[in-house]
C-alpha cells in the first residue's frame, strides 16, 4: 500500500483506514556512515537535511530510524549541535 521509501512500507494494514502497529524499519549500520553535526539551518527539519543529502525529502525518517538511541522524537529530536550517524546512500538502497 506504501512506496518502498515510507516508514509505513512494511506496517500491515487492518482495512482501507486503519494501519496496525508500526513496524520500523531496519537500517544496516555501516561503519563508513558519515558522522554528522545537525546545524542551525537543519534544527527540526530532517525533510531539508535529507534533500541535501539524498536529493529528496521523502527520507526525513531514515535519521530517526539510524540514531534510535539518540533521536526519539523524529522531528522534535532532531536538534541543532546533535551528533548523528548519516547512511551513505547505497546503505539505503538496500533497504528500499
Amino acid at each position: 500500500m506504501y512506496k518502498a521509501n515510507s516508514p509505513w512500507n512494511r506496517t500491515p494494514v487492518i482495512d482501507d483506514t486503519i494501519l496496525d502497529i508500526m513496524k520500523k524499519r531496519f537500517i544496516y549500520k555501516d561503519p563508513y556512515d558519515e558522522e554528522y553535526t545537525i546545524p542551525q539551518q537543519f534544527d527540526e527539519r530532517p525533510d531539508l537535511c535529507s534533500y541535501e543529502f539524498y536529493g529528496t525529502a521523502k527520507y526525513w525518517w531514515i535519521f530517526a530510524q539510524r540514531n534510535s538511541d539518540i533521536i526519539i522524537d523524529p522531528i522534535r529530536g532532531f536538534t541543532t549541535g546533535t551528533v548523528i550517524r548519516i547512511p551513505s546512500k547505497e546503505n539505503i538502497s538496500k533497504m528500499v
